[in-house]
């Protein structure tokens, strides 16, 4: 019973993927999202919707469990390079970069930089500082 719900499931995935990429398209040949009419906007918004939660369900990418990780993927997410990220922590590049590379411990003020300026969730810097 099993196999037959994950199999209806990636075939619904499947269809409404194929689904939403013919309304990409549409939509990137008539000159962007606003030109489509209300009845494919919805019908995308719909597919959009089912492909997300297939793929939140069936693909999930576990969170960095070390504090240079964590960093480096709000470096990623936010296309931000190190000596950005140094001015926005109000650090030097010095103190990031021997951070990043495990050479210093962060302490608590760095720690509560990187939950103020970044969202890094407080309890999760504690946990693995």
């Amino acid at each position: 019973m099993e196999t037959i719900k994950k199999t209806t499931e990636t075939q619904k995935y499947k269809q409404a993927e194929a689904r939403m990429n013919e309304l990409l398209a549409i939509a990137t040949q008539k000159g962007g999202f606003d030109k489509l009419s209300k009845k494919e906007s919805a019908e995308l918004d719909k597919y959009t919707e089912i492909v997300k939660e297939h793929e939140d369900r069936m693909y999930h990418i576990p969170l960095p469990q070390t504090i240079q990780g964590l960093i480096e993927l709000k470096m990623y997410e936010n296309k931000i390079k190190q000596k950005e990220l140094a001015k926005m922590l109000r650090t030097t590049e010095t103190k990031l970069s021997e951070i990043l590379n495990s050479k210093r411990k962060p302490n608590v003020s760095f720690l509560k930089a990187l939950h103020e300026i970044l969202g890094i969730d407080g309890n999760l810097l504690l946990e693995i500082a």
